[in-house]
């Protein structure tokens, strides 16, 4: 009897919580949708979201590259609280250098990740009875210590490092795709966001209408590829070969854009969307539409295909193009349809929401550093959030209220967002005790980072 209850009651439980689909594109601007209409785009299936669900016009990530920005939203804490405050990569490869199988093992992309004591969503949905997958792009280092199923996700298929080769799956010619924690060659010359739809949609047939779920989808689309062209001359400075789409997408806009480096960062958009759109179809037939919350975000600003308009600058950058990306959420039923808000909201906002969604508490004793905004969302409250802080490096930036202020090796300032989005005209001059006043804010918050547990920047174990 007890036994049966017990059934009952874990049924219970399951139907009342929702599945969630986290979708992260890889370097897709702020305006880089269809239903935005600044650019010729196909992304039928993004916009069929935004208009069934919420789209956000004010949302920022934590870091103007992927994986800081990428270890906030699986934490929700800011990098430098979280530990993962830079890039986890080989900067040799800016110089042509292609490492041997022995020397990669001893590289930083190998030795390094997101600290192994960070909780993640994974982790925390997993204990709230989830089944929990990750299919894509994982950025949190390759060791299997940082690997996904070693962080809170039963299932694994992608990379763990920033970028691959779309075909060959390689970084800068090191096999890089794994199925849970052991490298796998064998999709070896299949075009990976392909790859990376049907491993999703294996994930959610296997799960949907059983136990709720958690996909974390991370494409590497529309990323450059990280590979060296094969006609660079031995010695010199290798470029990368840029985005790379199949011919039958990039086709659809030669004519219609400038160049054939835009016609594939197009293509590679689109071709993801048609990814996302089989996800849709899928969810669709097993009917769970209602009962799936599906949020959808760039890690960072657009890496300059085509421009970030009305948005100056673009990633790596403190600029708005670098920082403020395209956002989508949608749950039926529970979000309205059709919304587009301005609401100041960000990255940091996913780790509480998701809980909340999921009806369950955080860790104890884990700071996070953003809050449910579901409540915004349906309209029902003004975000609470009012400032935001970035460092990457020596640049820095501040938002508070509609100001903007930072200090960057690109350019410096003070900016009235409310009037300025494209941060044309510098108010520093003019407005001293507000850019006082902001460098003020940044500081007293990197004081706080740097007494942020469970280690403070620059000071390991």
């Amino acid at each position: 009897m007890r036994a049966f209850l017990f059934l009952i009651l874990s049924a219970a439980c399951f139907a009342a919580q929702p599945n969630i689909i986290l979708i992260v594109s890889d370097d897709q601007g702020y305006p880089d949708l269809g239903c935005i209409g600044t650019k010729p785009l196909i992304t039928p299936n993004l916009d069929k979201l935004a208009a069934e669900g919420v789209r956000g016009t004010s949302f920022y990530v934590t870091w103007c590259a992927c994986t800081p920005s990428r270890g906030s939203i699986l934490t929700g804490r800011y990098p430098q609280r979280n530990g993962l405050y830079d890039m986890v990569r080989n900067d040799m490869v800016n110089f042509g250098h292609t490492f041997s199988e022995e020397e990669y093992a001893v590289s930083p992309e190998m030795t390094l990740g997101l600290d192994v004591r960070e909780i993640t969503i994974g982790d925390m949905l997993r204990k709230a009875g989830y089944a929990t997958g990750c299919v894509g792009k994982w950025d949190m280092g390759q060791a299997k210590r940082f690997l996904p199923l070693q962080r809170g996700f039963d299932f694994f298929y992608g990379h763990g490092n920033n970028g691959i080769d779309y075909y060959t799956h390689e970084r800068y010619g090191v096999p890089s795709l794994f199925r849970g924690n052991t490298r796998t060659q064998e999709d070896k010359g299949k075009y990976v966001t392909d790859v990376f739809r049907r491993e999703s949609l294996y994930f959610l047939n296997e799960h949907a209408g059983n136990k709720p779920f958690f996909l974390y989808l991370c494409f590497n689309a529309p990323h450059s590829a990280s590979s060296f062209p094969e006609d660079v001359e031995a010695g010199k400075k290798k470029a990368g070969v840029g985005v790379q789409a199949p011919e039958k997408y990039v086709a659809m806009y030669r004519d219609k854009v400038k160049d054939e480096k835009l016609a594939r960062y197009c293509g590679a958009v689109t071709c993801m969307d048609e990814a996302i759109g089989a996800l849709l179809d899928s969810i669709d037939k097993a009917g769970q539409k209602d009962n799936t919350l599906i949020l959808f975000i760039s890690d960072n600003g657009g890496s300059g295909n085509g421009g970030n308009a009305p948005l100056k600058g673009s990633k790596s950058t403190m600029w708005e193009g670098g920082l403020r990306v395209p956002f989508i959420a949608r749950w039926p039923g529970k979000l309205p349809a059709g919304k587009v808000t301005d609401e100041f909201l960000t990255s940091l906002e996913f780790v509480p929401t998701l809980l909340a969604a999921a009806g369950s508490q955080g860790p104890e004793g884990v700071k996070l550093d953003g809050f449910d905004m579901l409540p915004i969302l349906r309209g029902e409250a003004k975000s609470p959030r009012n400032e935001m802080f970035w460092q990457r490096r020596s640049d820095k930036a501040a938002r508070f209220e509609n100001w903007k202020w930072l200090e960057s090796a690109k350019g410096n300032g003070l900016y009235d967002l409310s009037t300025d989005l494209g941060e044309t005209k510098d108010l520093s001059a003019e407005k001293p005790e507000i850019a006082k006043m902001m460098r003020g804010r940044f500081e007293a918050w990197r004081a706080e980072m740097d007494a942020a547990e469970p280690r403070g920047p620059f000071r390991d174990y």
